[in-house]
């Protein structure tokens, strides 16, 4: 017991006492503080935002169609027609399949395109249409008033605006036209029995990859698009466009790398002289590199909880204006939205040891190459 109240007074001590030093260099130390900071901030609101979008399209693919099957005329998705979805209708395993309507239109006025969907369980009028906040925003839009389309044949019509999707669900709607089966077929001229695609529903997930080969026998001229790849291909992207961020950083993070060396492997004249004098009065070398961990320890964990406090504040408190533009990937129509926290305790560690230890190993050699040498050489 009274050995290990020594080691904790002896470390007390040397933490003590590297708190002194590090103040006496107070501007060389905040310097680099920040600039560590700065390097964690970054890193991290792209692994943070990365992860929650992620998380956020798990949550809205949980109620997509296990299986959704395209007609390909050319190499290209085409309507299909009514009777493909009767072909379907007996394979076991299959519990729903429905059709579906939804399209893109380009609106002049704001330069971007809106999705257009006939919800599969009705319920919007003739002539009216209900919209994405987004859409709502940058149009200037209200419940009551009403928005003109001209159609595939030139002609105009008019949709009134009955309500605005709420914001919770901008990830998903922000750029969305619910919209009646009349007015849409007669906007797109999409004959009746035809649908842009079929939504399969099957209720044992182990069924699915059955199903989808049977789908692709009954119908050869179509391709079944399961829920696991559409997710698998969101990851995919996320992960590209969190690339896209991280290729322009590299230089940032190959500058602070360079910073860090030759700070961790090049002492000043006053560190070494300090290591002297240390040496000098009864110091040894095991002390010195303690010293010198708990410096380089207390800095590089500064750093990495400001910055990682200062990237969860920026992900999910301001809803990352830094990194939305290139990772939501909107050109015009930005949802505005609260993403939910989705941190692993497995990311957190990754981007501490990715930060942390590469500095604290770092600084260490030139330490012990001060540390063991004579005293008198280290002062002159």
């Amino acid at each position: 017991m009274n050995e290990f109240r020594r080691m904790l007074a002896r470390q007390r001590y040397l933490a003590d006492y590297t708190a002194a030093s590090m103040a006496r260099r107070k501007a060389r130390n905040l310097g680099l503080l920040v600039v560590f900071g700065g390097m964690v901030f970054l890193l991290a609101s792209v692994l943070f935002y990365t992860s929650a979008l992620k998380h956020e399209a798990g949550l809205l693919l949980a109620d997509a169609p296990d299986i959704v099957v395209q007609r390909m005329v050319g190499g290209r998705h085409d309507t299909i027609p009514e009777g493909h979805l009767h072909a379907l209708e007996g394979i076991r395993g299959l519990r729903e399949v429905h059709g579906r309507l939804w399209g893109y239109h380009f609106d002049p006025v704001v330069r971007a395109n809106y999705t257009l969907m006939v919800p599969p369980e009705g319920g919007i009028e003739p002539g009216t249409t209900v919209i994405g906040p987004a859409l709502a925003r940058a149009r200037g839009a209200a419940p009551g008033d009403v928005m003109g389309f001209r159609g595939h044949d030139g002609a105009l019509s008019s949709l009134r605006i009955v309500a605005v999707l709420p914001q919770a669900s901008a990830l998903a709607s922000a750029d969305l036209l619910l919209v009646s089966e009349t007015d849409f077929r007669g906007l797109f001229g999409i004959e009746p029995g035809q649908f842009t695609d079929l939504a399969l529903r099957i209720p044992n997930p182990n069924e699915v990859p059955n199903v989808a080969r049977k789908v692709l026998e009954a119908l050869p001229d179509s391709r079944a698009i399961l829920r696991e790849e559409m997710l698998r291909t969101y990851d995919a992207v996320f992960d590209w466009r969190s690339t896209l961020l991280l290729v322009p950083l590299s230089g940032a993070l190959l500058a602070f790398a360079i910073l860090a060396w030759e700070k961790a492997s090049g002492l000043s004249a006053d560190e070494r002289r300090e290591i002297g004098i240390l040496k000098a009065v009864g110091w040894e070398t095991g002390d010195v590199l303690r010293m010198k961990l708990w410096e380089g320890g207390l800095l590089s964990l500064c750093a990495y909880l400001f910055g990682t406090a200062a990237a969860y504040w920026h992900v999910f408190g301001f809803s990352a204006p830094l990194l939305a533009p290139v990772m939501q990937g909107w050109s015009v129509l930005y949802p505005d939205f609260r993403l939910i926290p989705a941190i692993s305790g497995t990311q957190l560690l990754a981007l501490f040891f990715l930060t942390v230890f590469p500095y604290l190993a770092a600084t260490l050699v030139p330490v012990w190459r001060a540390a063991v040498t004579d005293p008198d050489e280290v002062m002159r």
